[in-house]
């Protein structure tokens, strides 16, 4: 079973071109699609998702043709979007039972022990009985995964699922969704760099609606090996560095910059040479693809 996408484009009525030709090749497991806000992963999941029509391409998951077999897709998908609503007055078992229905589960035994073994999966069963308005951010979002896996979907999409969680909280999340990768097709979109390298074995970079690196992380990062530099520097010469070296990301450290850059040569002038980081894929990539447009 392999998500594929080709050719896939979205331009929206204001002229911003949200997709732009991706084409992607994802295989059962946990699939990592970063890129910024506004990059264009949420206007991916949703035409993935069926919530929206492409300009123009084609998807395929298996022998289900997407963007045409919008109901069979339907049926084998659970889709835990960025934003997505609770009735705060209600139970977690209740609501999940009640989604179950939704789902066409329609023997009252069988609905019982599903919603059971996903608010065991989940990690919620001993707070079943609670009114979803008293739990927490990451509570929630292990809700939504629990409503998400109701029809033990074939192919399962989370848009940023770990925006604004707490460390412990976030751990759990990256239990539930990579036990999900074993026998899943996931694709976890997000912005966040280490959600992706705890979890994925295969990614792909987006900006600007365009896909600009794709493959295994730690084959990606091959492609820096020997070319990221580091240096601590004052703040006021911040801008006179970003004028002649390729900066890729700073940090405060300390209450200074600590600036990386892209070199093929050593740059000397105090900078030292450091093991990249998916984080400096990630930003070398962004970096590189907001450049040649501006040009």
């Amino acid at each position: 079973m392999r998500l594929i996408i080709d050719n896939l484009s979205k331009t929206y009525a204001n002229g911003v071109k949200a997709l732009q030709n991706i084409s992607l090749e994802i295989p059962v497991g946990m699939y990592g699609l970063l890129g910024p806000n506004g990059a264009g992963k949420s206007t991916l999941m949703r035409t993935i998702a069926t919530l929206q029509d492409a300009d123009q391409g084609s998807i395929k998951l298996g022998d289900i043709d997407v963007l045409v077999q919008k109901n069979e897709l339907r049926q084998v998908l659970g889709y835990l979007p960025q934003q997505f609503g609770l009735y705060p007055k209600i139970s977690a078992e209740v609501l999940l039972n009640h989604f179950a229905v939704l789902k066409g589960i329609s023997n009252k035994g069988e609905r019982k022990e599903v919603v059971k073994a996903l608010l065991h999966k989940t990690n919620l069963y001993e707070v079943r009985h609670q009114n979803l308005k008293g739990y927490s951010g990451g509570m929630k979002q292990r809700f939504g995964i629990a409503q998400a896996l109701l029809n033990n979907p074939k192919l399962l999409i989370v848009d940023e699922p770990t925006a604004g969680l707490d460390p412990v909280e976030r751990n759990r999340f990256y239990n539930v969704l990579s036990e999900l990768g074993e026998h899943t097709v996931v694709i976890l979109s997000t912005h966040i760099v280490d959600d992706v390298k705890e979890l994925c074995t295969n990614m792909a970079i987006i900006n600007q609606g365009q896909v600009c690196l794709q493959g295994n992380p730690l084959q990606i990062l091959e492609k820096l090996k020997g070319k990221v530099y580091r240096k601590t520097i004052e703040k006021s010469e911040l801008n006179l560095y970003k004028q002649n070296y390729q900066v890729i990301s700073e940090k405060l450290f300390l209450g200074k910059p600590t600036i990386h850059i892209l070199s093929d040569k050593n740059p000397s002038n105090g900078f030292s040479l450091i093991n990249a980081e998916l984080e400096d894929v990630y930003f070398s990539e962004i970096f590189n693809t907001t450049n040649t447009k501006a040009n």
